[in-house]
């Protein structure tokens, strides 16, 4: 049987920081920056994190759009088992999407591609936390991104719950 030759020498592959310690890493490439080292910084990886954390901020935008319109489809299909828990919840939703906006207003023109996105994941909420059929709600979303986002928008007839929280 033959067996090819190896050499011993061979080099194997040492990870580097990034790859055993993610946050020793960041801190390396954070003094580095500070100390304007240049050519040390891990410019592959740093460039691929940096990229990372802008999809981060488009993904926390549809997370909470989602969180927002599922609880809001939950307010308008099943009015009988509003809560106070729901109410705060819209009402919290809300607030974090403005204040994500406020941080990142380079995320607005990305707003109506994200509603879109967010409606499917909000309808499959409704869907899982109310026991109604997938065909209850409208295949694409009713509500205009103006009214999602404003504190008197509350979809289906009214409720003593909005006027109490005011």
């Amino acid at each position: 049987m033959y067996v090819p030759e190896t050499n011993e020498k061979m080099e194997t592959a040492v990870p580097n920081l990034y790859e055993v310690d993610f946050h020793a890493w960041t801190q390396e490439q954070v003094s580095l920056l500070r100390k304007n080292q240049w050519g040390q910084l891990d410019l592959l990886n740093l460039i691929e994190e940096i990229e990372s954390l802008g999809k981060q901020q488009r993904q926390e935008l549809r997370n909470r759009l989602s969180v927002l319109i599922g609880h809001l489809l939950k307010w308008e299909y099943q009015p009988q088992r509003r809560s106070r828990s729901w109410l705060a919840t819209i009402r919290v939703q809300r607030l974090d999407v403005l204040e994500l906006l406020e941080d990142n207003p380079s995320l607005k023109p990305y707003l109506e591609e994200a509603l879109q996105k967010a409606y499917a994941k909000g309808v499959l909420l409704a869907v899982r936390e109310t026991d109604l059929p997938r065909d209850t709600f409208p295949i694409s979303c009713l509500y205009s991104l103006q009214a999602i986002l404003s504190d008197r928008f509350f979809p289906g007839e009214s409720s003593e719950l909005v006027r109490e929280g005011e």
